[in-house]
């Protein structure tokens, strides 16, 4: 009679679970991926419907004018720094017809000194130039007041014949006899040639770009032979408050010729502005963003005979002679914030679709696609259902088989615990069921072994009673022969 139980059938494992933790870190790492290129490709899309192209018409005087140069650079420092915004140069016989087509609405630009008719709308971006007028007496002959310059015949050295009209202005002679003694100086005329006796000047009033009168060696060189003595016009302030657009400025020691020094003291005179002018509709976005191009790129904006090489941030004050745009003057006001200005609009949008589409992935993440990790609670099953086959275990080595299985478990749930598999909800439940189990299995043990002695004393005794009747046997056969 043998004792061992039915033959001890193999346990199978429990399948291994898959490896929430790591699926779950790819769904993330996914969505992450997904959330910052769908970002990006709303910001994309965002730039370039606020970034659509956007081309101003810049009225100019002949091609080679000062104005139209600046506006052919300007055209393309735009389009080096990859702006938006396009220049289109549209050229007139002079800058007078270049503002009235400003003012008719024609143009978005335009660059008008100061002493011109000022469009009602025309609002500044910039100060490009300013002109000095430089008040010249023959030799040594000082001009001591402008009544006095009014007895003299005058030539006026400029550029253009709009700075007769100004120079007129400014000695307040109407038209008829006296206005025929101020003439416009005659085409390459120098000063040598204007200030000889058969002209007859008694004096020569040059209107200058203040950039290019320092450049001018020809001063200095007149000044040598001496040609000519630079005035001071001590009504300079009074007549920048009888006349708008004049401003009042001084020549510092040798701005016109170091030697000799001219003038050799600090010394009062009158000037003009070259604005460049936009107009007032415009839009604030537009007339900054112009604005700080402009002032970002002063050094590639000035012309090679010193034009517009000290660019100035246009007057802000409500008395200005040309009010600022409010873009311009709100990038003025503020330069700090010229990044913020540039990008505001696109890092808005990009906060915002961040956040849209990581709400939406998110949500997908946690109400559909994530792989929750399994409650170490519903693991108590299975340690219960190896609690439930002790009793069926009639040997040791089922008993094996099944502690085996119950380690599994254990070893399992502990290994889940520290990868992220398995939850710590019901924790407690799962050691309790635990406990349970391997005290079974050690009582269910010990009465396997109590059990197993008793078995083989039955068994050897069986075989000494049987030992005992063969010997029986042996003597009755042998007594019986």
């Amino acid at each position: 009679m043998s004792t061992e139980g039915p033959t001890a059938s193999p346990i199978e494992p429990p399948p291994r679970r898959p490896k929430v933790i790591k699926t779950n870190q790819q769904q993330v790492f996914l969505y992450v991926v997904l959330t910052l290129l769908l970002s990006l490709a709303t910001v994309w899309g965002g730039r370039a419907l606020l970034h659509n192209s956007e081309t101003l018409t810049f009225a100019v005087g002949a091609p080679n004018s000062d104005e139209a140069l600046f506006a052919a650079k300007l055209a393309t420092v735009l389009e080096t720094n990859a702006s938006r915004l396009r220049i289109k140069v549209v050229n007139n016989p002079d800058n007078a017809k270049a503002l009235a087509q400003f003012d008719r609405k024609q143009a978005d630009l335009a660059v008008l000194r100061t002493d011109a008719k000022v469009p009602l709308r025309a609002r500044t971006l910039a100060i490009l130039e300013h002109d000095l007028v430089l008040l010249l007496g023959p030799g040594n002959k000082k001009i001591k007041s402008i009544a006095e310059l009014k007895k003299k015949k005058i030539a006026v050295l400029a550029e253009s014949e709009a700075s007769l009209a100004f120079v007129r202005s400014m000695l307040d002679i109407p038209d008829g006899p006296d206005a025929a003694k101020i003439q416009i100086a005659p085409q390459g005329a120098t000063l040598d040639k204007l200030f000889a006796p058969s002209n007859g000047f008694g004096a020569v009033i040059a209107i200058v770009h203040a950039s290019r009168a320092v450049r001018d060696k020809t001063y200095e060189q007149v000044a040598k032979r001496g040609g000519f003595t630079l005035n001071a016009i001590d009504e300079a302030k009074a007549l920048a408050r009888r006349l708008p657009g004049i401003s009042s400025e001084t020549l510092t020691a040798g701005t016109l010729s170091t030697s000799p020094q001219i003038p050799d003291d600090d010394l009062d005179t009158i000037g003009l502005e070259w604005l460049l002018v936009t107009q007032s509709r415009m839009s604030p976005t537009t007339a900054g963003e112009l604005a700080r191009t402009i002032f970002e790129n002063k050094s590639a904006l000035g012309l090679d005979n010193g034009f517009a090489t000290r660019i100035e941030p246009a007057s802000t004050e409500k008395d200005a002679f040309v009010m600022a745009h409010q873009g311009a003057a709100d990038y003025i006001n503020d330069d700090t914030k010229s990044f913020m200005d540039k990008y505001s609009d696109l890092m808005y949008l990009g906060a915002v679709a961040l956040s849209v589409i990581g709400s939406i992935f998110a949500a997908i993440y946690a109400k559909i696609t994530r792989i929750a990790p399994e409650k170490a609670s519903e693991l108590s099953t299975a340690i219960l259902d190896v609690g439930e086959r002790i009793e069926h275990a009639h040997s040791l080595d089922q008993l094996e088989c099944l502690q085996d299985e119950l380690e599994g478990i254990l070893r399992g749930a502990v290994i889940g615990l520290r990868d992220g598999t398995i939850s710590t909800d019901g924790l407690d439940t799962f050691k309790l069921g635990y406990e349970f189990v391997r005290d079974e299995i050690g009582m269910r043990r010990d009465y396997l072994k109590r059990h197993a002695g008793e078995t083989e004393k039955t068994v050897r005794d069986a075989g000494l009673a049987q030992h005992d009747d063969s010997n029986v046997v042996v003597v009755k056969t042998a007594q019986s022969a």
